[in-house]
């Protein structure tokens, strides 16, 4: 539902990132001055060249202390969330990508690294390849539906554009962990090497030949409300009677609601008796979890900082393949690494609800003005008293721009001001956009490797600013663990916001579509209101999310 995509600019070495390889520390001053001295000389003489050269100063004076910089040290292991038995070349951004993003703000429970280490064993018993999943298949084939099998397993289907898959694979591995299930996960051909194996010495993959990966509704007579409907399974069953061989459970938000009879707590102790359950979901599903009374114990040990459950799930699970990381890497190293701040800008625009341009953009200004995450241009591209700009120093701040958006426009204006007109702080703004390809094509495999990339390059942001009711944005400040600047959705009547961004009160992803809570009471429940590590969306009114 939401993938703004990274292009073609990103797919050669820029030049920067070559000579930043091949920079040895001793006589790095000299050669500093070198190279500075004739930038330095252009910048003097073309003031409107003074960002893009202060960046490339910049980059070539971080290259030269590289080796001394605090992100050498970083944990590569996350607080011990990845475990280190993986071959480091396989998979270049496991341990890499730690050493872009800023330190968590969240501790890592030891109690969710225990949890894991004991997942990614039982993966190894009973994943693809094992005799075990080879009984399990088996006996799912000859319509045994035992819940009390030795190996249990969530095949999770994908649905929507990268960032709704994302959200709902932490979902559905949050589900495992609480239930005792393995993930099994369906790679169509656009997500093909997407993602790196996240669990060692075994693979999450869906093996081609499972029988039940296709053709699922909220119709289908397999789907656990029809089941419930129909009387193949009740909630006053003692557990006596014959099962199907395997439940679907459809999580997909219609009218913004998911369905009924799925986050009640006697609906999960039915639905722990199959051993087999196939899950399609477009929708952040891990906060209705919190919902299930019998689950709450678990997640309050795993998390006891509410608001930083997709934060470490996702670093768990989520390293791009190396396609995709050497997108980043090449972007990032030759554009965004030198500069003293790095601002995302990630811009939706839903074409059923399609913001003029104008509108947006003068929104996004206000934003970034009102709380100083860009300063003002003056008029000119002269400093004040008509002087000509001073040389670049290696004091003057750089702040890097990235535009993460699928059309081109917001960059242009953005690009045109500062490469223009100077700032009136007399900080240089270099603004980027890796990729502007117009539409959103989610079957197509290299589009989604550019979105991925995109997605940490956002990541990696000390500050950003996102759309309102977007997945994508909400798996990078998720990811990056970084409260964003959240453009406000816009009042129609008025053509305008009143309000141009606000912060929300977590980094956690919204629940756009949380379930009725009716269960067997007389009347729904609002959620918000009864427990304390709830509350309703600052960008969907109706949606939840959690926060400390």
């Amino acid at each position: 539902m939401d993938t703004d995509k990274l292009g073609e600019a990103a797919a050669g070495n820029p030049p920067e990132a070559e000579k930043r390889r091949g920079v040895a520390a001793p006589g790095a001053a000299t050669v500093l001055v070198l190279v500075a001295l004739p930038l330095m000389l252009v910048s003097y003489f073309f003031g409107d060249l003074a960002a893009d050269t202060v960046v490339r100063l910049h980059r070539f004076k971080e290259s030269s202390s590289s080796s001394s910089s605090p992100a050498a040290a970083a944990d590569r292991l996350l607080g011990g969330l990845l475990s280190p038995e993986f071959d480091e070349a396989s998979c270049l951004s496991r341990y890499e990508a730690s050493s872009r993003w800023k330190p968590s703000p969240f501790l890592v429970s030891p109690y969710l690294v225990e949890r894991l280490r004991r997942y990614e064993a039982n993966h190894r018993r009973c994943g693809p390849g094992t005799a075990r999943y080879r009984d399990a298949v088996a006996r799912l084939r000859s319509g045994d539906g035992d819940g009390d099998a030795e190996c249990r397993y969530v095949v999770w289907l994908p649905i929507q554009g990268l960032g709704n898959r994302m959200l709902s694979l932490v979902s559905t591995f949050l589900y495992a962990l609480l239930t005792g299930r393995v993930v099994l996960v369906h790679e169509p051909p656009e997500m093909e090497g997407l993602f790196c194996e996240p669990f060692p010495g075994t693979s999450w993959l869906l093996p081609p030949d499972f029988p039940y990966k296709g053709g699922f509704s909220a119709a289908s007579n397999e789907s656990y409300v029809n089941m419930l409907k129909n009387g193949v399974v009740r909630h006053d069953d003692d557990g006596g009677g014959a099962l199907p061989p395997y439940v679907y459970l459809h999580l997909e938000q219609i009218h913004l609601r998911l369905q009924n009879h799925t986050f009640c707590e006697e609906d999960h102790r039915v639905l722990d008796r199959f051993s087999w359950m196939v899950l399609r979901s477009d929708s952040y599903f891990a906060v209705a979890l919190f919902l299930v009374p019998a689950y709450r114990a678990e997640l309050d040990r795993m998390f006891p900082a509410k608001g930083s459950v997709f934060h470490h799930l996702g670093r768990y699970l989520f390293h791009p393949g190396n396609r995709a990381w050497g997108i980043v890497e090449r972007f990032y190293d030759g554009y965004l690494a030198g500069a003293d701040e790095r601002l995302g800008i990630q811009v939706r625009i839903v074409p059923q609800m399609a913001v003029p341009f104008d509108v947006m953009y003068e929104q996004i200004l206000r934003c970034t003005r009102e709380h100083g995450l860009l300063p003002q241009v003056t008029s000119t591209s002269e400093p004040a008293g008509g002087r000509p700009p001073p040389p670049p120093t290696a004091k003057t701040k750089v702040k890097a721009v990235l535009v993460v958006s699928l059309k081109r426009e917001y960059y242009d204006k953005l690009h045109g001001a500062y490469y223009t007109n100077a700032t009136a702080s007399g900080e240089a703004v270099a603004v980027y956009q890796p990729s502007h390809d117009g539409d959103q094509h989610t079957e197509a495999r290299a589009h989604n490797e550019r979105a991925l990339a995109e997605i940490y390059l956002l990541s990696f942001s000390d500050a950003v600013v996102t759309t309102a009711w977007s997945t994508f944005g909400y798996v990078a400040h998720a990811l990056a663990g970084v409260r964003p600047w959240q453009l406000a959705p816009l009042d129609w009547g008025k053509m305008r916001a009143d309000v141009a961004c606000a912060r929300p009160a977590s980094v956690e992803p919204c629940l756009h579509s949380p379930p009725p809570l009716v269960c067997r009471a007389r009347r729904d429940r609002d959620p918000a209101a009864h427990l304390p590590f709830l509350r309703h969306c600052e960008d969907v009114p109706a949606g939840l999310k959690l926060f400390d």
